[in-house]
């Protein structure tokens, strides 16, 4: 890619370029930009002739980009948001936006959160809309990127652990995020089960047939990690991508299952499953608000995230320190 003449470069071609990468598609963009589809494309060809690559192709129903541009485009999302943050800091007013939020979360997440969340956007954002995605991957820094979601809350330990590192570094990493709670998973079982009632012991736990959540399907979660220290296995026979799911399956199987010990009251059928203590020591469950830096100082942004905090301290309660 050539390097063009700053002095001279015609920085609307930016976002022209930006919302075309977000949307894959001209006719969208040109929609978004309240610009013709032809004054799009004619952008897209100067970009093309300053910068001298092809960056995006046509591709089925839309564009496809080239790897030069996405390549670029993370350094372009993030200096335009930056630049809106500086120029219209305080733009948002909660009482008369009608903006809608995207967020990722698993359901055990959103069983908590999202009541109160609710609640918070009725008292203070009446015209505000929430649109909650199924979180579907322990590293959601694409979705974030891409602009899928506004915000990402989960799990994301390989997420946070490269950020801090990124930091001790002095860098300043193209994510940030906030700790909401921390919290623990614990054994769920069927109430009539063979081992309910009791301490498990390890061996009993490794012998026994086990559901697991995965969010790819893969039968190995951070449960198998703790046992795999310990030189131990257990068999995964099922894996469900939702905790809501393996809930129901164990109220009329034998299978085992490692759940959010405050989701358990939220699924609705407490009474019919029973509670242990896992064999064995397991890391402390982090969950945190992931979002792109570029959005850092958008005042809709920064809302969004201080209702997603107070949703967790409102909504939580004392389950924040004794859930996951």
């Amino acid at each position: 890619m050539n390097p063009p003449n700053f002095r001279t470069f015609d920085l609307n071609l930016l976002r022209v370029f930006d919302e075309v990468m977000a949307e894959r598609n001209l006719t969208r963009a040109a929609h978004n930009l309240a610009m013709t589809q032809p004054a799009v494309s004619n952008a897209l060809r100067r970009l093309r002739e300053l910068l001298g690559d092809e960056l995006v192709r046509r591709a089925g129903f839309g564009v496809e980009p080239t790897p030069a541009a996405m390549a670029l485009w993370p350094a372009v999302r993030e200096a335009l948001g930056l630049l809106r943050g500086a120029l219209a800091p305080g733009e948002f007013e909660p009482g008369s936006a009608s903006n809608t939020f995207h967020l990722a979360m698993a359901d055990a997440t959103a069983a908590k959160l999202v009541p109160s969340l609710v609640n918070i956007c009725e008292a203070e954002a009446p015209g505000v809309n929430l649109r909650v995605l199924p979180l579907t991957t322990r590293d959601p820094r694409e979705l974030l990127e891409s602009g899928t979601v506004d915000v990402a809350i989960g799990h994301f330990p390989a997420v946070i652990a490269e950020l801090g590192a990124a930091q001790q570094q002095d860098e300043l990493p193209r994510f940030a995020f906030q700790r909401l709670y921390d919290g623990r998973y614990v054994v769920v079982m069927r109430r009539g089960h063979p081992m309910a009632g009791r301490p498990l012991t390890l061996d009993e736990y490794c012998a026994a047939r086990h559901l697991l959540v995965s969010f790819s399907g893969r039968p190995f979660g951070f449960v198998d990690e703790a046992l795999t220290a310990r030189s131990r296995i257990r068999r995964v026979v099922l894996t469900v991508n939702q905790f809501f799911t393996a809930g129901r399956v164990v109220t009329t199987t034998d299978l085992l299952t490692v759940l959010p010990r405050h989701f358990v009251s939220a699924t609705g059928m407490e009474n019919e499953l029973a509670i242990a203590e896992l064999p064995l020591d397991v890391p402390e469950v982090h969950v945190d608000t992931l979002w792109h830096r570029q959005r850092q100082h958008d005042g809709a942004h920064r809302w969004l995230r201080e209702a997603v905090a107070r949703a967790a301290r409102d909504g939580l309660g004392e389950a924040a320190t004794i859930g996951a």
